[in-house]
């Protein structure tokens, strides 16, 4: 993920800081040296270090980024997660980029855990969807791992999943399955989403994988379970929230997709602040 990770921070650097950071070229000595600090003002599950780290090697690869913990690590606000040395027009260059996505994904990878917990004790696995943010997909599903969920396809190109314009396409869920299983390599799965009791049945005598019950309610969900009878793998999707996971997974299903995950994760607090002044 290295490749893609460092195209992401070039990117980002691009933006923020365009041609110059004019404010620390008018006010900081480029001479000058600092230490600082990145601390969680809350309690969060840390995620984005390597995107931070390599922020700063980009700026500059003499600042000095020691991490005091590890991606998927609960972190106690208060704590610092990171301890800089270098330039200080450096560290102020890259702070923010650095901050936006270790804020960003460790909010993803908080949520997720907290999607996890709700869950438990039953055996529902919590995954991701496409649902990301546009070019931070790799890093965003790495936050999910790191809060102990699971991983989705990463794109159309990995996996396959019949949604519904599929198979108004293909003419019938039946149709869209087979075409599926007569063209895929044999390494690949083959989901189906449906929103009623037949069309889990239809899936399931047409052979699919995986069954995806989409925006279905409790009763026909547990009603889903007992039908399939272990058959196929069942996923539960849609409008799934924090609120109603552990009602979801107490119906017995094998896997609870949500996007939430991903694109309503709420940032997790942390801050850069300088310690014991500059010197030249």
């Amino acid at each position: 993920m290295s490749e893609n990770v460092l195209e992401t921070v070039r990117r980002a650097l691009a933006e923020d800081l365009g041609h110059e950071d004019v404010t620390t070229a008018l006010i900081v000595d480029p001479a000058a040296v600092a230490r600082a600090e990145i601390m969680a003002k809350m309690d969060l599950v840390l995620a984005g270090l390597e995107a931070a780290r390599l922020t700063f090697a980009v700026v500059d690869p003499n600042v000095s980024f020691e991490a005091t913990a590890s991606d998927g690590d609960r972190i106690p606000s208060g704590r610092v997660v990171v301890r800089l040395s270098g330039s200080a027009a450096s560290i102020l260059k890259a702070e923010r980029v650095a901050l936006n996505f270790l804020m960003h994904l460790s909010g993803v990878a908080t949520l997720t855990s907290r999607f996890v917990e709700a869950a438990r004790p039953h055996r529902a696995r919590i995954v991701d969807t496409r649902k990301t943010m546009p070019g931070l997909r790799a890093l965003e599903k790495a936050a999910v791992r790191s809060g102990g969920g699971h991983n989705h396809r990463f794109g159309l190109y990995d996996g396959i999943l019949i949604k519904d314009n599929h198979i108004a396409a293909a003419g019938s869920i039946t149709q869209a399955v087979q075409r599926a299983k007569q063209g895929a390599p044999h390494t690949l799965k083959v989901e189906v989403e449906v929103t009623s009791l037949a069309g889990l049945e239809e899936a399931i005598q047409a052979k699919a994988d995986v069954v995806l019950l989409d925006n279905m309610g409790l009763e026909d969900m547990t009603r889903a379970v007992a039908l399939n009878r272990g058959r196929v793998l069942l996923e539960a999707s849609g409008n799934v929230t924090l609120s109603s996971v552990a009602r979801i997974a107490a119906t017995g299903v094998d896997i609870i997709s949500s996007g939430a995950l991903t694109h309503s994760a709420p940032a997790a607090d942390l801050s850069l602040n300088f310690i014991l002044g500059l010197r030249a």
